[in-house]
């Protein structure tokens, strides 16, 4: 057994907690599919099962078969989920808000979503959004039942960043590494000068920036980015797109110490889910899975079971036939979960690396401002 299992196991015990609230009241979290609560979904209707399969039991807009790792770390912080900004109806903001969106970028992206396939609510929108929230709750709250938190909130908030995956992989398949790496310089930039206006604007004082999974593992980049076997390691990973994540992650690493320089009584932690995620996909059995590189949801079966032409839950007529995506019966030994995004049981093992701290540089340990409450 890895060390790192037994310290989630560790930190998965009840008794390793207490029922105290934590002293965060809040969470504002900007990012992509990967941490979105279904602002996606409100903006454009279309989800549907089996997404939401194991804990919701129907669509809930998130882009896994259950809960997302931010709705574990809200829960390890005794907070509720958080509410897509973007939800009319059924919010609730008195514990934060969501401004991610799947297919969101850092960077303004040059097309339409029904052209390139990314989000309009990049970083600067979702920042945007931000601002206003904070407009509309220093106009309404406490009046009324708006269900906004105290105006006095977004001082005392914890704002947390998972994004900047879409930046990276959205196109690599037509500009190769070098074409992308060109631009990942202001990627990382345009994260950095977001947290300082949240710092100067909002009075933002305690930030999670998260960095970049091996994308190189996930069924499907191995599937549709070229490659061939020599490049491919003993995990059967992808090392040259790795090895750019991990370029991309040392830059926003260094960039996160130079703006935390320039923010001196702000805490700015940078979160390595990186070396969570790719463990979980070098030694899946060591951590209770079976399948690392191989999609739960997905179409084609073989090593990945993923088909670029149709994804998780939708049919396609290909060549006169229609073809359909099957969905496992048994998610909780999948790492991944539609060949892009982590299954539940792969969230909860990333948020307790969050949560017990040991992902943190510089160290931050969240047990000294919460008493943590179980995640299950």
């Amino acid at each position: 057994m890895s060390f790192l299992f037994f310290a989630l196991l560790i930190l998965a015990s009840p008794s390793t907690f207490t029922d105290a609230r934590c002293d965060f009241p809040a969470i504002f979290n900007f990012g992509d599919s990967n941490s979105d609560t279904g602002g996606f979904w409100a903006a454009f209707p279309a989800q549907k099962l089996p997404f939401g399969m194991t804990y919701f039991g129907k669509p809930a807009g998130r882009a896994s078969d259950g809960r997302a790792a931010i709705d574990f770390i809200a829960q390890g912080l005794g907070l509720p989920f958080l509410s897509p900004y973007l939800q009319s109806i059924g919010s609730n903001f008195t514990h934060g808000a969501n401004f991610a969106t799947a297919a969101s970028t850092v960077l303004l992206p040059m097309t339409s979503l029904f052209v390139s396939g990314l989000s309009p609510f990049s970083l600067a929108i979702q920042l945007n959004q931000m601002k206003e929230f904070r407009s509309r709750v220093l106009e309404f709250s406490p009046q009324g039942n708006y269900y906004l938190p105290p105006k006095d909130i977004f001082s005392k908030s914890l704002y947390i960043f998972d994004i900047g995956q879409n930046d990276f992989t959205g196109r690599l398949a037509d500009i190769g590494i070098p074409g992308v790496k060109k631009y990942l310089p202001q990627v990382v930039s345009t994260i950095s000068w977001t947290i300082k206006e949240i710092y100067n604007e909002l009075g933002g004082r305690t930030f999670m920036v998260f960095n970049l999974a091996p994308v190189g593992c996930f069924p499907a980049f191995l599937t549709e980015l070229p490659h061939n076997t020599s490049d491919l390691d003993m995990y059967g990973c992808m090392i040259s797109y790795n090895n750019a994540v991990l370029d991309y992650n040392k830059m926003l690493k260094d960039t996160l110490s130079q703006t935390r320089d320039q923010l001196p009584d702000a805490t700015l932690v940078y979160v390595d889910t990186h070396s969570v995620k790719l463990e979980l996909f070098q030694h899946p059995k060591d951590h209770g899975f079976v399948y690392g590189t191989r999609a739960c949801c997905g179409e084609g079966g073989g090593e990945y079971n993923f088909n670029p032409l149709v994804f998780c839950g939708n049919s396609k007529e290909i060549n006169g036939k229609n073809i359909s995506t099957s969905t496992c019966d048994d998610p909780q030994n999948y790492v991944s979960w539609d060949g892009i995004h982590a299954t539940e049981a792969a969230n909860k093992i990333v948020a307790f690396g969050i949560l017990n701290g040991s992902l943190f540089d510089p160290p931050f340990p969240l047990s000294k401002y919460c008493d943590l409450h179980p995640i299950g």
